[in-house]
């Protein structure tokens, strides 16, 4: 049986689960709690050291300052073999009320080391692999600079589920800031096959791409595109000479924020108010919003200007091909049509 060439790299690939970002490194943390229990057991030594005169040797009878360490480390430790013991009231009482509530701090510890290091860790890296298998009809976003944390930002806005973002990026600054907005991050090569995979990027419902660098924009959507035929894929393109590259590597939408800038100022030089409608039609904030939808069964055989949302037909997509409304074709809605339109936010937020 032939086998696809992205059938040939899931066999070869190792799987890699989603990784959160630590706001706390695990050297540092595991720094702290060591020289905490260290610093108790100093502590106990100190105790013990000051009030040995209390303490009795079955061996020869001489307490001396390695007894003391001896002790305190079988004492804490909870191995108690019984040839050192207290023996005095006071000693007894010294280890009732301070060595015994230091013992159990020093035992919680050690203990919660371990479940924070070995346990835990274990149990989110299956959560993570659990998630991850599951993951589909998600929003992965390559690069998680300027555009793509404003690009986040307003999908989160718009309602979409944070849990449902992917976001992909080397730097780890921008991982920790994606992490903090509830999306679920990798630290990786977006350019890498094994780390689009990883995020099953043939099962997203769109790819937001945004690297900062046109040539690495445009190389990440070529990969995506290898491993996601049917995946729509939307770049930011910054150089107007590579738009059509952008496209001819398989891009569905090539946004370009320098010429959307130079639209919105030749908007405002032909009215006062064009550049503020534009802005209000792209941002969620705003009082009407774009939306784009396929046409409802109710619609069917309609004009693009009787729609059952009540928003204002602009234009429709009929076989990949675009129809203003003062067309003929949008004259009678047919199966199929993918109909774009303006509607009030009130009806934003009850859709």
């Amino acid at each position: 049986m032939n086998r696809k060439p992205n059938d040939k790299l899931k066999l070869q690939h190792r799987f890699q689960p989603l990784r959160r970002a630590s706001k706390w490194p695990i050297w540092a943390d595991l720094t702290t709690r060591l020289g905490l229990a260290f610093l108790l057991v100093a502590i106990v030594v100190l105790v013990h050291w000051i009030d040995r005169a209390g303490l009795k040797d079955t061996h020869d009878g001489h307490i001396s300052f390695l007894d003391v360490v001896y002790f305190t480390m079988i004492s804490v430790t909870t191995t108690g073999f019984g040839d050192i013991a207290p023996v005095s009231d006071r000693s007894r009482l010294i280890e009732a009320v301070i060595v015994t509530p230091i013992r159990i701090a020093v035992l919680f510890i050690f203990v919660g080391t371990a479940y924070q290091f070995a346990i835990k860790r274990t149990w989110e890296k299956w959560r993570m692999a659990r998630i991850q298998a599951k993951l589909t009809d998600h929003c992965v976003v390559l690069g998680y600079g300027t555009s793509g944390a404003e690009a986040v930002r307003e999908l989160i806005a718009r309602g979409t589920d944070p849990a449902c973002i992917v976001v992909i990026d080397a730097a780890r600054n921008r991982i920790n800031a994606a992490e903090a907005a509830g999306c679920n991050v990798m630290e990786g090569d977006a350019t890498n096959d094994d780390t689009l995979l990883d995020v099953r990027i043939g099962e997203a419902r769109t790819v937001l791409v945004s690297a900062g660098r046109d040539d690495t924009s445009i190389l990440i959507v070529l990969t995506v595109r290898h491993l996601a035929p049917h995946v729509p894929i939307s770049v930011v393109i910054r150089t107007q000479d590579n738009e059509l590259l952008a496209r001819q590597a398989g891009a569905n939408n090539v946004i370009n924020p320098v010429s959307f800038t130079g639209l919105l100022l030749a908007g405002s030089a032909q009215g006062a108010h064009v550049a503020d409608y534009m802005a209000d039609l792209a941002a969620v904030g705003g009082k009407v919003q774009l939306k784009e939808r396929p046409v409802s069964a109710e619609e069917i055989g309609r004009s693009l200007d009787q729609l059952a949302s009540g928003g204002r037909g602009l234009r429709i997509y009929r076989g990949g091909k675009p129809y203003g409304f003062w067309e003929d074709e949008a004259r009678k809605l047919e199966p199929g049509d993918t109909i774009v339109e303006v509607v009030n936010c009130e009806t934003c937020e009850a859709d």
